[in-house]
């Protein structure tokens, strides 16, 4: 175990570039960016992780040594990253799996995983499902990357703290071959209302907000949506549930403003000063707010508002913009080391409390209230399911809190 727990920890403090990490500690994976304090946490972390797994029952032969690693885009190189932009693209070719009859606007494989997320959106975020569904939700891509498209590495996630001084011109968003395309045209819209006292009720709009005429994913059909209400000048779609075909391009607004709101000090306060997990939870919701806090979004709409936009800013809809998957890697890794503070007490502890949204986001909500496939909550964590339909077989939740082991071993990944 030893040798094992060696070699995780060296990938934790030093990947470097998708070469053979060294097992000296380093203050930087890729040269140039340093560890930040959550890096540093998370390293700091390894050996609880390293004891949990020596005593755990449920492992399902899933170790530290061959758990699979998840790494942050700056640290993969280029080559690594072009590849998964092929599988992305790859994955928009595809012919979709949702019904036709109920979806006519899903038109791609990709367009499966928008069109489920639009449909089970309640589903997806109230307190049982935020963590937990969208960690599956996540796998399930990653899979379909993988098996259907050839892919060879692993869902990156975005590390906000690295790029929130100039989003615009960072290897996620600076437009270049390697990146997850550019910021978008100039679009006048007034920005995103937050349920916060004034001047904080509205993210300021980040310069963008148009077309994405740069990067690999300048040419890319959106179909689905809009449902949610950021930009005020997209097309409606021709159904009211915005499931049906409304093609235009991908608009993006790549915004500094929202993501200051996610840098590593605000995340290393939502692990480490929240010890039960609806703590954690409001928190990370940004709820309550923090006393003379100037970007008290919380991580999740931080992160989210960094690539608003269409389908980026729509609450149902973004997972339409491919950065989708970044941002909620990112969210399942602090949820990851939150866990693994204390993992025999929080492996499995599900949020109970409400949802804070908002306002223009609780309206839609309560209209998403009346749709059918929205399911009532259980009482009990251990009699619920998640079930993402065509996507990805149902399972019990609280086989999706443990990434470890969970998913009868299926769940087997560190990220670094």
């Amino acid at each position: 175990m030893m040798k094992s727990f060696c070699k995780v920890l060296s990938l934790v403090l030093a990947v470097s570039s998708g070469a053979e990490a060294a097992f000296t500690p380093k203050t930087s994976r890729n040269g140039y960016y340093p560890l930040d304090v959550v890096d540093e946490l998370e390293a700091a972390t390894m050996p609880k992780i390293e004891a949990w797994m020596a005593t755990k029952k449920t492992a399902n032969n899933c170790t530290l040594e061959n758990a699979i690693v998840r790494q942050e885009w700056s640290d993969l190189t280029v080559p690594q990253r072009e590849e998964y932009i092929s599988a992305v693209l790859c994955l928009q070719k595809l012919p979709p799996r949702a019904p036709k009859d109920k979806f006519p606007g899903a038109l791609s494989r990709f367009d499966d995983f928008v069109a489920f997320h639009m449909t089970e959106a309640m589903m997806l975020h109230d307190p049982y499902h935020l963590f937990a569904s969208h960690k599956y939700f996540i796998w399930a891509y990653e899979k379909a990357l993988r098996d259907e498209c050839g892919y060879t590495g692993y869902q990156p996630y975005m590390n906000y703290d690295r790029y929130a001084q100039d989003p615009v011109n960072s290897p996620m968003f600076n437009g270049n071959a390697s990146s997850m395309g550019g910021q978008g045209l100039p679009s006048e819209y007034p920005g995103i209302a937050q349920p916060y006292r004034k001047p904080y009720d509205w993210i300021k709009p980040g310069g963008g907000g148009g077309c994405v005429t740069e990067g690999p994913f300048k040419d890319m059909v959106v179909s689905l949506g809009p449902k949610g209400h950021v930009l005020t000048d997209v097309p409606k779609n021709p159904r009211s549930d915005g499931l049906g075909s409304n093609p235009r391009c991908l608009r993006r607004d790549v915004n500094r403003n929202s993501v200051l709101g996610a840098t590593a000090n605000y995340t290393y306060s939502t692990i480490m000063d929240n010890d039960n997990v609806d703590a954690f939870y409001n928190r990370y919701l940004g709820m309550p707010p923090l006393v003379n806090d100037t970007h008290p979004w919380g991580l999740h709409n931080s992160g989210h508002y960094m690539f608003g936009g269409d389908p980026g800013g729509d609450f149902f809809a973004s997972p339409g913009d491919p950065a989708f998957y970044f941002h909620h890697g990112m969210l399942d890794r602090v949820w990851w080391i939150w866990q693994m503070q204390d993992p025999e007490a929080r492996i499995h502890a599900i949020p109970t409390g409400g949802m804070a949204m908002p306002p223009h986001q609780l309206r839609d909500e309560i209209a998403a209230r009346r749709h059918p496939h929205v399911r009532p909550r259980a009482e009990d964590p251990k009699d619920v399911v998640i079930d993402l339909g065509w996507i990805a077989p149902k399972i019990p939740l609280l086989e999706a809190t443990d990434q470890l082991g969970g998913n009868g071993g299926q769940f087997c990944y560190i990220y670094v």
